[in-house]
């Protein structure tokens, strides 16, 4: 996309933030790319799920004509994408304490506890992050509609650790803009099956849904979306590995897949490894991951901004158990 074509794209969401249209030609680099593809890739306001939700409901048009999500977009064709405006949220707020590292008009760090549900889907209304943010916030973005107002990026439900969540919608595009940028900065500390032998690694292996198992995430090499994670060994210990994990993009799963692939999976994890049951499930409930650090430039001001929480207690508890566990 052109300076000019930003220009314009960026003026015309402005000017219609309740129905925001985003509108660009389809230039020669880009000819025979799958249309929800490169709209996920171009409008980090949705996802491709979305978007496919979106071609349907004929909310995208290519040249004034609906299509299918695998219409391969032509040079010269023009692209016009509208999302509908947010709903009122109908979900109710929850008095559920919440650990709060970082707080200000425009944006909210919390530190999730583990087993807590971050957005309301099926089998979870109520309890969830977004509940207890409705509470505490009063004021959320509305970019995701109503049932993930102010969620910018998530975290499963067994993963603890550090969060942030958008307080108007002009703080929820500049921060998904971040994250769609690889600028943020996102550390995890997980504890693995088997011992690593090098000390540091990048695995570099697109992901998409698996194939059969429709609930799972899994490495493609063909229809898989870009999925790097960076990792370094902190501790090993007789048969397992305590590992500092740094996302450069964030796919669903994508460090339980990635390190299931490379042959060493997260302990405790349910959907990954072939688990038949969790060994230390007296000690910790779903896989040990733990987002410890957050750093991204401050919506408003632009200053770097930068947390980190210490690991959880029963993650802890696990690694004490597994140096004598011989």
């Amino acid at each position: 996309m052109s300076q000019s074509q930003q220009a314009d794209l960026q003026l015309e969401t402005e000017e219609q933030e309740l129905e925001p249209t985003f509108t660009w030609t389809v230039e020669e680099e880009h000819a025979g790319e799958r249309a929800d593809k490169l709209i996920t890739e171009r409008v980090s306001e949705v996802s491709r799920s979305q978007v496919q939700e979106l071609i349907e409901q004929e909310q995208v048009l290519v040249n004034d004509k609906k299509i299918k999500a695998n219409y391969k977009v032509k040079t010269g064709d023009v692209v016009a994408l509208t999302l509908p405006a947010p709903v009122e949220v109908k979900l109710e707020p929850e008095d559920i304490p919440l650990d709060v590292r970082y707080e200000d008009a425009d944006v909210i760090v919390v530190n999730k506890a583990r087993g807590m549900v971050v957005h309301p889907a099926v089998g979870h209304y109520s309890g969830t992050l977004v509940n207890a943010l409705m509470f505490h916030c009063k004021d959320l973005s509305g970019i995701n509609g109503e049932v993930r107002p102010g969620i910018v990026h998530r975290i499963d439900k067994d993963t603890s650790g550090l969060l942030m969540a958008a307080k108007n919608d002009n703080a929820h595009r500049n921060l998904s803009h971040q994250l769609k940028e690889h600028t943020v900065t996102r550390k995890y500390l997980a504890i693995v099956h088997g011992v690593i032998a090098h000390d540091l690694g990048t695995v570099d292996a697109p992901i998409g849904r698996h194939t059969v198992h429709r609930q799972q995430m899994a490495v493609l090499r063909e229809n898989g979306r870009e999925a790097v994670t960076h990792f370094q060994v902190l501790e090993r210990l007789p048969k397992h590995t305590v590992v500092e994990l740094k996302l450069e993009t964030g796919r669903t799963h994508q460090i339980r897949v990635h390190m299931d692939f490379i042959g060493h999976p997260l302990v405790g994890d349910p959907k990954y490894g072939n688990q038949k049951r969790n060994r230390y499930g007296h000690l910790i409930e779903g896989q040990a991951l733990h987002a410890q650090v957050l750093g991204f430039e401050h919506p408003r001001t632009g200053e770097y901004l930068e947390f980190s929480t210490d690991i959880p207690e029963e993650m802890q508890k696990l690694i004490d158990f597994l140096r004598q566990d011989a």
